[in-house]
């Protein structure tokens, strides 16, 4: 939630404007002008920390939600379906989990340039396959449920019975795997950004501020660990809910 909020707030919180530069500020610790100190061009951390968040909130949240579209709409058409539907979907899927995801996501930035559109449709390309394995495996294990042979009997077609009883009936487990798919997308932007693959040159992001900061490590340490300390503390709080969520969600789960 204060992730979030610091995302939303960030025009209200931040004390400068995140294109002003500083020169005569340039690398100065951390003080009354610069809160979390100045970097290179003596532009303000705190400000670009606090944007930063946007832009790690924008490309994570519409990379999950793509990749979660995508991929639970082919893999419930496989499970449902079976047959060589079946067989050609999870072949497609097993080819690209063959290749690391953040190796064809350097590859797509690489060929199509930086953006954070390109960026969304790079990690939107190699993270739907997680979910297509995941929602084929649930409608696998409700596709002979009474109640869809219910819906049958009663004449409902496929596509209703996949929208309307199976994939509601398996959110629970997609939506844990979302949450964990978040911290995922936010280290992605994040290390594409430090590459200079990801977001434009001159856009706030915590990828790319770490990677300024590595040039200024003796010097200036807090220009890296600064948006060093919030990508680590996001991802751990997506972490948590996600394990906070499963516990919740699982019937299995027995309170300690």
């Amino acid at each position: 939630m204060l992730w979030l909020l610091t995302a939303l707030l960030a025009p209200v919180l931040a004390p400068y404007a995140p294109d002003r530069i500083d020169l005569s500020s340039e690398l100065a610790p951390p003080g009354a002008a610069h809160l979390l100190g100045a970097g290179e061009n003596g532009i303000d951390v705190l400000t670009h920390v606090l944007y930063g968040a946007r832009v790690s909130l924008l490309v994570s949240v519409f990379a999950v939600a793509l990749s979660g579209l995508i991929g639970v709409t082919l893999g419930g058409i496989a499970g449902y379906a079976g047959g060589w539907v079946d067989e050609v979907l999870m072949r497609i899927v097993d080819v690209l989990l063959a290749f690391p995801g953040i190796l064809l996501a350097l590859f797509i930035t690489s060929v199509l340039g930086p953006g954070l559109s390109n960026v969304i449709f790079a990690l939107s390309f190699t993270g739907w396959t997680g979910y297509a394995r995941l929602a084929r495996g649930q409608v696998l294990t409700l596709r002979e449920r009474e109640y869809v042979q219910a819906a049958r009997a009663l004449g409902s077609g496929p596509g209703r019975i996949l929208v309307h009883h199976l994939l509601p009936n398996a959110a629970g487990p997609l939506l844990v795997q979302a949450t964990f798919a978040l911290p995922g997308a936010i280290l992605a932007e994040a290390s594409l950004s430090f590459l200079g693959l990801g977001v434009p040159p001159g856009t706030p992001s915590w990828g790319a501020l770490v990677d300024q900061g590595t040039q200024y490590l003796l010097v200036a340490p807090h220009v890296a660990l600064f948006p060093g300390a919030a990508l680590a503390l996001t991802v751990l709080g997506f972490n948590l809910l996600g394990d906070a969520l499963r516990d919740a969600l699982d019937p299995r789960h027995t309170e300690r």
